[in-house]
């Protein structure tokens, strides 16, 4: 009889998809003895979370991961992973091109990158494996969840046995059907547009042939008036052969009664040859947990929200998530994050996903719905014409309109405004919003300079100001790096002199004066309660 294995650790994270081993990174990194549970030994080679935005890529960057993204990459560097919208049919007469991240390059870091979760997963598995604070166990899954006031416990069972994590904390990210979820009795909110919706994954070279016409584009999605704003989505997943594609079938469709490769040449307009390697069936819906933490249980990624994989959206919500909740859970544990800090992690999070589904996936539904209703080439071609053209110009502002920002953040000060998904890209420093990179006197990015923890950028700042915070930040155990420069070359457009960064390079606090009160500026930004 198999005896249990008894673990110890401060956070468990039950789930090693892309935004748990994420969270591992965080986590190890800080020091933070972690552990993951994850029920598959492989990733699942199934295409999908593909596009990592520049923001994401910023994180693989502070993981110590990014350069072995980029050496992942299953489409050549030199070719494009941009996006087109296409009516009708993908080869017919009317296209535009869509979700153009490069044009936000300048506010971030690094560059945007794109390749299947499935290599994504790999990267950050290797990385995780390389922390000797971070154990990983495959093959394992959770059975059940329990906590006490200053404990918490996840019981698994796998190959070799039962296991029983005793921890600090446990942190779900398994996935949207989440045990950890559901043991923690955390309820959802459901939205749900009653659409079955198909993925294929194929090999077509024919297909690519078709495609040269489009030079640079690794997505591709189109828009048929019979679909109710709903896409027919094709994605590439290496450059030559391999395709997934997304798109509304009837309910009642199974992997036999339905002729796909005629499905797949009706949205394409052209017959080509289809060699598939997967068909799977998934409910278009969007779900958000009613709250993304209970005492010590965390959800993070599609266990706390999940959403249509339209926009690249999920994953890289998912491993804000983890950012997010990573550096709060390491401040406290660590002894100098406050009481509250960890229940900013849903206060800025859930508005955001919340904000994500509303404002931008639900948006874009609804409008295509309305555009297809209207607007025809059959009906009224130069109409159809203006407005797809009109539609075409536009689709720039949603890359610059989804700017996820924690403006109405307990623990963001001055900001007066809410947390939301909607914003601008600006590179004046904002309080709640992340920070634009500039380069500094010295020639180094600011990025290059930021510190694990807070970050104060002095640029021509008060030395009592600068003073002050460091006396501040001493005595509270807070980890602080100064990074002191002119307002020159660039960093005028800060225009700030002050400028307090977290961990996650979202900005706490920005001043041109001296503070009143540092000390009360550093407990807000770390959750601590103000003195008596």
């Amino acid at each position: 009889m198999n005896e249990t294995r008894e673990i110890s650790a401060d956070v468990a994270i039950v789930g090693g998809g892309p935004v748990g081993m994420g969270l591992a990174i965080e986590l190890g990194q800080r020091g933070v003895r972690t552990v993951v549970i994850e029920r598959f030994a492989q990733p699942q080679r199934v295409p999908k979370g593909q596009n990592l935005t520049q923001r994401t890529m910023e994180h693989f960057h502070f993981w110590g991961a990014e350069e072995a993204l980029r050496a992942a990459r299953t489409i050549p560097k030199d070719y494009g992973i941009g996006g087109l919208t296409a009516y009708g049919t993908l080869l017919g007469g009317y296209h535009y091109d869509w979700l153009q991240r490069a044009l936000v390059r300048p506010y971030y870091f690094t560059d945007n990158e794109r390749l299947p979760q499935y290599a994504t997963e790999e990267v950050l598995r290797a990385r995780a494996a390389d922390l000797e604070t971070v154990e990983l166990l495959y093959g394992v899954a959770a059975t059940e969840v329990r906590q006490e006031a200053d404990r918490a416990s996840v019981a698994a069972s796998g190959t070799d046995g039962h296991l029983n994590i005793d921890a600090r904390y446990v942190v779900g990210c398994d996935g949207s059907r989440s045990l950890v979820r559901e043991s923690a009795g955390i309820t959802q909110t459901l939205s749900d547009h009653d659409r079955l919706m198909v993925l294929l994954v194929f090999r077509s070279k024919g297909l690519h042939e078709l495609l040269k016409r489009f030079p640079g584009k690794s997505y591709y999605n189109v828009l048929h008036p019979d679909l109710e704003g709903y896409w027919q989505f094709f994605g590439r997943v290496d450059l030559g052969e391999t395709w997934f594609f997304h798109a509304p079938v009837p309910r009642g469709t199974t992997k036999d009664n339905f002729d796909f490769a005629a499905y797949l040449h009706r949205a394409a307009g052209a017959e080509f040859e289809v060699d598939f390697e997967h068909i799977g069936f998934w409910d278009l819906r969007f779900a958000i947990a009613d709250s993304y933490r209970d005492g010590r249980v965390f959800l993070a990624g599609d266990a706390a929200h999940s959403h249509p994989p339209y926009g690249g959206y999920g994953i890289n919500t998912g491993f804000e998530d983890a950012r997010n909740l990573g550096w709060k859970l390491a401040a406290v544990l660590q002894g100098w994050g406050g009481t509250h800090l960890l229940d900013s992690y849903d206060a800025e999070r859930r508005p955001v996903f919340a904000s994500t589904a509303r404002d931008f996936i639900g948006k874009a539904i609804e409008n295509d719905r309305a555009f297809l209703e209207a607007f025809a080439p059959d009906r009224d071609k130069a109409a159809f014409e203006a407005e797809w053209q009109a539609r075409g110009s536009g689709a720039s502002g949603e890359v610059d309109a989804f700017e996820p920002n924690y403006e109405g953040s307990p623990i963001v000060l001055g900001a007066g405004g809410d947390t939301s998904a909607v914003g601008s890209h600006a590179f004046k420093a904002r309080a709640g919003h992340h920070l634009a990179p500039a380069i500094l006197s010295c020639g180094r990015n600011v990025y290059e300079e930021l510190g694990a923890g807070f970050t104060l950028l002095a640029l021509d700042g008060d030395a009592r100001a600068v003073a002050d915070l460091r006396k501040a930040a001493h005595a509270a155990a807070v980890p602080l790096t100064v990074v002191e420069d002119d307002r020159q070359g660039g960093r005028e457009r800060y225009d700030a002199r002050h400028i307090l960064l977290r961990p996650d390079q979202f900005v706490a606090w920005i001043s041109d004066a001296v503070p009143a009160d540092a000390d009360a500026i550093l407990r807000q930004a770390i959750g601590k309660p103000p003195q008596r």
